[in-house]
Formats: structure tokens, sequence, C-alpha cells
């Protein structure tokens, strides 16, 4: 969503003609696509990191704006709400030390934002859902002051014809109407950007979609909201209720604009743009002037259709195509977050070089009922899992899963040329992390029920968090 978007309110022939630049951008990409050599070139990675901005007394700060101006940063920008911003990396080459450029980008961004926000009387959190929140705390008011925020609130009320509706399970089920899109903002990630020759898109793009479920299972940070101990992961359930389109006309069997996918993808990258154009109504019908061809309003509408694995089209260095995976919640530290990322590319690549047979073996629909049910109960899911030995595929716990899988992760890593030592240290933090069972959520409800209070448990969650150590090695706090 780079596009400066400069209105707030859009009319019927806005829509329309907003509309054929999205056909004239599909036609366009398909052109690029189809260009000897187009994207070619090394794989890299980079990251977008959300982040909360609290108080002294661990409640939501916002004063995003402030922030901002004061750590002067063109890396650190707006997010939804005015509690929330957005750091994001500079690409680097996969092979190497790629995760050690990150931490060191990623904690300079970090202590610009820290020093900032101690001048408002703040702090930063990294945390998927800050479990301080309350409801006033997400109404209009909360949406940051910026005509982007504002146009995409009134193009979704615009869609939906009504307040989106939350219902979530959990051993606090929560239910709530919302009218405003704020409630997005109550959830924040850590994005990893991988780019992609695309030749290798499809296949690579069905890994992702594999290896992601085991991955979240293992990094679940988000485990209360609005004082309601649900998901171990409920950020997933939240963000896709919080920006669903679908409550007013039409047929409700329409994939919701956070989705997991519809199934294994077989034509590339051109399908998934296809598929957002297709299956989605603009919510932000901005059409840039001049327009290269479509392509500007081709990616600011795939930036309002938030697949947790997203195709991404970028124009930089002469064009190439990317995978944005967004399933992965910020905190509790940078090393957990480098962890989990190299979990999940590494993974990935291995599985991107296998035979794609395995698409066929293992129904679509199992891989997506076993990313919720990751979300869902974590490293106690059940999930189905290709037995690479003809078309057999098995069913086994996340706990049992996640250890197999640490080896093919760091094959992959090794393969795509990542220091040995590097994806030793980090994917030592998720053996560490499955062995002992503590995750961010398991330590999140686990100092719940030692506090008794949201407070005082994000109290001592930021005071560990400021230690720089992983979450597996945390102590839970006495009870009272």
């Amino acid at each position: 969503m780079g596009t400066e978007i400069t209105r707030e309110r859009f009319r019927a022939r806005d829509y329309a003609r907003f509309r054929d630049r999205l056909n004239q951008g599909l036609a366009g990409l398909g052109r690029l696509l189809a260009e000897p050599g187009f994207g070619a070139g090394p794989a890299t990675i980079g990251a977008e990191l959300e982040l909360f901005l609290v108080d002294r007394a661990a409640r939501p700060l916002p004063r995003n704006q402030a922030v901002r101006a004061a750590a002067a940063d063109p890396r650190i920008t707006l997010e939804l709400d005015r509690f929330n911003l957005e750091l994001n990396t500079s690409p680097v080459p996969l092979a190497g030390q790629p995760f050690q450029a990150l931490r060191e980008e990623l904690d300079l961004l970090l202590a610009r934002v820290a020093g900032a926000a101690r001048d408002q009387h703040g702090q930063v959190a990294l945390i998927g859902i800050l479990p301080t929140l309350s409801q006033a705390d997400l109404d209009l008011g909360a949406i940051t002051d910026a005509a982007r925020y504002r146009a995409l609130d009134r193009g979704l009320q615009r869609l939906r014809r009504g307040p989106s509706r939350i219902r979530i399970s959990g051993e606090q089920p929560l239910e709530l109407d919302a009218e405003h899109v704020a409630l997005e903002g109550a959830n924040t990630s850590l994005q990893v950007h991988l780019r992609v020759d695309p030749a290798d898109f499809t296949r690579t793009y069905n890994a992702v979609q594999l290896a992601t479920a085991p991955v979240l299972a293992v990094s679940g940070n988000s485990p209360a909201f609005l004082g309601h101990r649900l998901w171990e992961e409920t950020r997933i359930a939240l963000f896709k209720q919080a920006v669903d389109d679908r409550g007013g006309p039409g047929p409700r069997r329409r994939p919701s604009r956070s989705t997991f996918g519809t199934g294994w993808l077989r034509g590339g990258a051109l399908e998934l743009f296809t598929e957002s154009v297709r299956l989605h109504e603009p919510v932000l019908p901005f059409a840039a002037e001049p327009s290269c061809h479509g392509l500007d309003e081709l990616r600011l509408h795939q930036g309002t259709v938030w697949r947790w694995n997203r195709a991404i089209y970028d124009p930089d260095s002469g064009g190439h195509l990317r995978i944005e995976m967004r399933a992965l919640p910020a905190g509790p530290t940078v090393t957990d977050m480098l962890a989990n990322a190299a979990f999940l590319v590494g993974l990935t690549l291995w599985l991107a070089r296998q035979d794609q047979r395995w698409t066929y073996a293992l129904p679509f629909e199992r891989a997506d009922h076993g990313f919720y049910r990751a979300a869902q109960h974590g490293l106690a899911a059940e999930l189905s899992w290709p037995a690479w030995r003809g078309e057999e595929v098995r069913t086994c716990s996340a706990a049992s899963l996640v250890p197999e899988l640490l080896a093919l992760a760091r094959d992959g890593l090794l393969g795509a040329g990542v220091d040995p030592a590097e994806a030793g240290r980090l994917l030592a933090v998720i053996a560490g992390r499955a062995a002992a069972g503590q995750t961010g959520a398991a330590w999140q409800r686990a100092a719940l029920a030692a506090t008794g209070s949201a407070e005082a448990m994000l109290a001592r969650y930021l005071e560990h968090a400021a230690t720089g150590r992983p979450v597996h090695t945390w102590p839970v706090p006495s009870p009272a």
C-alpha cells in the first residue's frame, strides 16, 4: 500500500475507473511475467515489524505521529491505530548472514523509536495483541489521523453495510460488534518478505502455505484480547473478522479479504493477483496520475487483500516478485522473531525443492484447517503433513512435528547459502521452545494466571523482553 492516498471519499465513477485500471494492471503484469529474465536474480529477504506504543502503566499510548516525527527515520511509518508504528528493513541477500543483518537494522530502528517514545512518557511493546487494550481504545478516535486510514475505514463500511461481527471461541469466548476498522490495529506482526524468481514462484508459494502451520504453532504470542483468554494466536481470528467485508448483500461463500487461500497454486503469481481482483471489490479506488499501465492500482488493491501469504509485485530493481509471509506475530524478542523467520524460510525452501506431487496427495482443505488449528491450539494442534512416501499423509501433533522439521529447515537455509552457524543458532531457539512447550502465548497464559492482572503480566513481559533472552528461557511469575 505504498501509494500516497490524498482523498478520503470516492464516487461511483472512481470505482469504475479503478476497476478498469485493475484489468489493465493484470494485463500489464502478465506481459512482464512473460518477458525472458523478468524478476530473475539472487534471493533476498526483508521484514516489516509492527509494534505497540504503551505508557508507563502499560496502557496503549496514542502518540504514533509524535513519536515518528521525533524518530525522524523514513523506515519508520505510521500504522492503522494511533498506538501503532511499523519498521521497514532494507532487503538483504539471503546468502550469508541475512538474519544478523535484519537484527542490526531492527535493533537500530527499535532504539530510535524507544528513545522518541520516552520523550512521550512511553515505551515499545512487541507482542501479537496488547492485553491491556479496552474496547474504548478501539473506537473511531483510535484510527491514525491520515487520509489513507480514514478512507480504508469508509471503504470497508461501504462494502459490509453494518458492523464487524467478532466471534472468537476459546476458554472465555468473545462476542462483540464493531463499527470501525480500528480493531485491526489490535494486531501486530512480523511480516517476512522473500524475493522469488517467477519461474519458482508456484512451488515456493505452495511450500510457504504448507510450512506456515507448524511454524505458527510454535510461535504463538497472542492468547488474550479484551480480558478474554482465547486462541494461542488470537490475532489470526481477530484480523480476519476485523477486515471482513461480507456483511452486506452477496454470497457468503466468497472468501474473506484475509484468507489462507482457495487451493494449491497451479498458475503462478498472476493467478493470485487475478483472484484478488475477481473476488474482492476495491476499498481504496485511488487512481494514480500518471499511472504505470494500471500496475500502481493493482499494487494498491493487492495491499487491501490480506492473504496470510501474499504475492507482491515490486517495480524496484527492474521489477520482481516477492512472497510476503504475514502470519507470524510480533515479539516477544528480536531473537524470537528472527528464529521464527528462519524456521519458516528454511522449511519453505526445503519443501520447494521437493516433488510437487504432495500438493495432489494432501487436500488443500486440510492445510487450510491446519493453519487455523495451529492458531487456535498452538503446539497441541493436530496437523496433516506429507509422509514423503508415495501419496501418504499423516496427522500428528505440532509438538511432535516441529522437532522433526528443524533439520529440514536447516537444510533449506544451508542450500540457500545461509551461514551454518547463524542457521544453527536460530533453529536452536525453536528447538528449545518446542522442548519447553513455552511459547510467548504459553508464558502469557501462565503469567496471567499467576498475577491475575493484564497490566502486571505485561509489565513482567516487558521486563523480560528488555533482556533480549528468548521467551522459552523466561521464568513464570509465582502466584501472588
